[in-house]
């Protein structure tokens, strides 16, 4: 052992000796942790409500849960039907429509049914109003009764575009579900029993397509993919990390080891998320395929260290101690930093991402604690061959650290370059969401929602509800002038595609009071003849059937629905603002409450982007001041931001050239990507530093001792990471999708800069000398006095 090598100052080996001498009993107490953290696996449970999206005080969120208590739930199931041959009045079909709309009354938790079949229609039989449901018995319907229903249906401005398409190719039949609070069996029990009810339907009328949307079905299919993703691309993950260990590390002993602790770190995290009341969503639900890929890390930096060790001839116990006094700093330094990362998503406005973060950042605690209590006693308890090298030089990496010192200026501007193009690039991301496109193409919800957005209406709607302040306001006749004009305006704007209020019933039983003449059509103009019409109506009305979707107890306001085609949540935005202006403009004597999941879904996307910058450059802060106290330097910290910096940057530039827009995912995991990425710099400026403080080596000998120590576990825990991330690639769930593609990419490049560039910058800049006990000559030698290593003098 030359003198160099064997440098160990006696407090750096107090822990690792202590940690290797008392292995065991580290281990029980590792064993421990992980028992006492997965026993809470039994309390998981998965997210069936939109709304756990949102956090208590997201201020879309409260004004629609004003209009939920005020007026009939929103939340629903949407069967569309389509007939083969294209019309949906025919006697086959008509009956179809009354079965179907009979019996969802038995889906659980329903509290009203609207379709063609049992709209209130409303005519005059001499002094007489008369309110029946539209189709009744239409299995004895002639000819000419469905030729009556067909005209009527067409021409009424309450079913047109809502519950049948303009052309009669396409009728929906709308069920209103009130789901009980905090029983996630809610959404899968509605969503089972409308499947089995298509199922039933299609067998009792064959030749009819049926389709399946609506709120209540897309909480269900944010559940379905929160489970596929956790099975499917746990285990493709977990596979992949197989193959790639044992390729990359030749170690079937080593292999074993790392899968044992990614599996207790797995169990670890979500009895955590069980004990914590986590309930998953596709985005939190992500959380094991992410722990297993990050906990990788800290494992095979020890690993590969202690093999290296052994090949240079020392025992399996000194290789241990001294692979743990090596990258102990570096693996708690990475620790911290991703544990930081992944702390910045409470940054955002969207809690699954909050409860991702905690997961994570418990799983790889957890891992730290395993790679230094549970790992040596295993490593030192089982057989690892290794052969002795003659000399312990990897040729790949040496002939990459000599490109590097040869080429350093080259490197510098070539990478100057890049990252100043793909800089400027970056502003040409646009943010941009659509909810139902949170899901693949493959998913059926999402050829079901696609389809109902084409052939009738989608689930995309805006409500507003104004408030007449004084009981009974409704009846005005200057307040009801106001929502008509609204209507009407809303109308006219190129997103809306049907406009529901109570403006249209009190038209039509204006009409029907005057003998069903045409020209009576309209508004009546007398705020105490408006009441009576009301009244009368609403007696005529069946269980189930009421007003209260439209107006509220005291008749104090109304509600107005305009059904919208699918839009971006800049675009809903937008057509929310000019609504809210013409309001504001038209009527500001009234008060008004709006909102819509998605309305409260595009609002997210802006807010987090913004949270998220802010949660970014507060995560760089703490890690730069962290890098900086860790090594003692300011000038290497400052370096050290470069390689942190530069890879997200560029990450985005390239997504601002093949992709163009930005989601609240990205947005999100652009925080967590920061604090894994800095994980490569801090185990390469570790090793660079040792080099330079403990061995005296000038800059390019502690590039090219980095090089040889920690290169080729940056590579294999590269390799992971970006494979690991990979996998979310196969996610259904789209934030998942670009939270993989973008964290790969990004990695990726961080490795290139890592082994390229940041060596490159060190060499330029970094002149100091580290030995304590050098002196300089007039003509720059260096003559090094005393030199303490181990009770030997240099």
């Amino acid at each position: 052992m030359t003198n160099n090598d064997s440098y160990i100052s006696d407090k750096s080996s107090v822990i690792p000796e202590i940690l290797v001498q008392w292995r065991w009993a580290f281990f029980i107490l590792s064993l421990a942790l992980v028992a006492l953290l997965a026993n809470g696996s039994r309390y998981i449970n998965f997210a069936t409500d939109y709304e756990v999206w949102f956090s208590g005080d997201n201020p879309q969120l409260n004004e629609f849960m004003a209009l939920q208590k005020t007026y009939d739930k929103s939340d629903n199931v949407v069967f569309l039907i389509t007939p083969s041959n294209g019309n949906v009045f025919t006697r086959e079909t008509l009956l179809g429509i009354e079965w179907l709309t009979k019996n969802a009354w038995g889906i659980p938790f329903s509290t009203r049914v609207d379709s063609i079949s049992n709209h209130q229609y409303t005519f005059s039989k001499g002094d007489d109003l008369i309110v029946a449901d539209l189709i009744e018995n239409a299995g004895e319907f002639s000819v000419e009764q469905i030729a009556s229903v067909k005209r009527i249906a067409l021409n009424e401005p309450q079913l047109v575009n809502k519950s049948i398409s303009s052309d009669g190719k396409v009728t929906a039949v709308n069920v209103i579900i009130n789901l009980p609070k905090n029983k996630p069996e809610g959404s899968p029990t509605v969503t089972a029993y409308a499947r089995d009810l298509i199922s039933k339907f299609k067998n009792e009328f064959p030749g009819h397509d049926v389709h399946l949307t609506g709120l209540v079905v897309m909480d269900n299919a944010f559940m379905e993919a929160s489970m596929k993703d956790m099975g499917t691309l746990t285990l493709i993950m977990f596979g992949l990390i197989i193959f790639g260990l044992l390729i990359l590390l030749r170690s079937i002993v080593g292999t074993l080891i790392i899968l044992s602790i990614i599996i207790m770190s797995i169990m670890a995290t979500m009895g955590f998320s069980g004990w914590m009341g986590v309930l998953l969503t596709p985005v939190s639900a992500g959380a094991p395929t992410i722990v297993m890929t990050i906990v990788v890390a800290n494992a095979v930096h020890i690993l590969v260290t202690m093999i290296m060790e052994m090949r240079s001839g020392r025992s399996k116990r000194d290789a241990l101690v001294d692979s743990l006094r090596l990258n102990l700093q570096p693996v708690i330094l990475a620790t911290v930093t991703t544990v930081i990362g992944f702390m910045t998503m409470h940054f955002s406005d969207i809690p699954p991402f909050h409860d991702l973060g905690k997961m994570v950042s418990v799983g790889v605690i957890v891992s730290f604690v395993l790679s230094i209590g549970f790992m040596p006693s295993l490593l030192m308890l089982l057989p690892m061959r290794v052969s002795v090298a003659k000399e312990n030089k990897n040729n790949s990496f040496s002939l990459l650290s000599e490109f590097v010192i040869n080429k350093k200026t080259d490197i510098l501007w070539v990478f100057s370059a890049v990252s100043i193009v793909l800089f400027a690039l970056i502003p040409m991301n646009n943010v941009h969401d659509n909810i139902w496109e949170y899901f693949d193409e493959s998913v059926q919800f999402r050829v079901d929602t696609d389809y109902a957005s084409e052939h009738l209406t989608g689930p995309y709607y805006l409500e507003y509800s104004i408030e007449s302040n004084e009981s009974g306001g409704m009846n005005s006749p200057q307040y009801m002038s106001v929502v008509d004009d609204f209507q009407k305006w809303l109308y006219k704007q190129n997103e809306v595609v049907h406009v529901s209020s109570i403006a249209d019933v009190m038209k039509r039983l204006n009409k029907n009071l005057h003998s069903d003449d045409e020209g009576w059509y309209k508004l009546p103009e007398d705020r105490k003849q408006s009441a009576q019409y009301m009244l009368l109506y609403e007696m005529s009305l069946p269980y189930g059937l009421d007003l209260n979707n439209q107006v509220n107890v005291d008749k104090s306001s109304t509600r107005v629905v305009a059904s919208l085609h699918n839009l971006s949540n800049n675009e809903m935005i937008d057509l929310h603002r000019r609504a809210e202006a013409w309001l504001s403009n038209n009527a500001p004597q009234y008060s008004v409450t709006s909102g819509s999941p998605m309305l409260m879904f595009s609002h997210i996307s802006l807010r987090t982007v913004k949270q998220m910058i802010i949660g970014v450059v507060f995560a760089l802060c703490l890690i730069s001041i962290l890098i900086i106290v860790t090594l003692k330097s300011f000038k290497i910290g400052v370096i050290s931001l470069i390689p942190n910096l530069v890879p997200p940057a560029m990450a985005f530039g390239i997504w601002a050239v093949f992709v163009g827009e930005v989601g609240f995912a990205l947005a999100v995991g652009l925080g967590m990507t920061v604090g894994i990425i800095v994980d490569d710099t801090v185990h390469f400026m570790s090793k660079y530093m040792r080099a330079r403080r403990e061995k005296c080596m000038n800059a390019e000998d502690s590039v090219r001792y980095a090089f040889e120590n920690v290169g080729k576990a940056l590579v294999i825990t590269t390799t992971v990471l970006t494979i690991g991330f990979s996998v979310l690639l196969f996610s259904t769930f789209k934030s998942n999708y670009e939270l993989g593609l973008i964290t790969s990419i990004t990695i990726v490049i961080a490795l290139i800069v890592d082994i390229i560039l940041l060596p490159a910058l060190l060499l330029k800049f970094d002149k100091h000398v580290y030995a304590d006990s050098e002196e300089f000559t007039p003509d720059n030698s260096v003559i090094i006095k005393e030199q303490n290593f181990i009770g030997e003098t240099k």
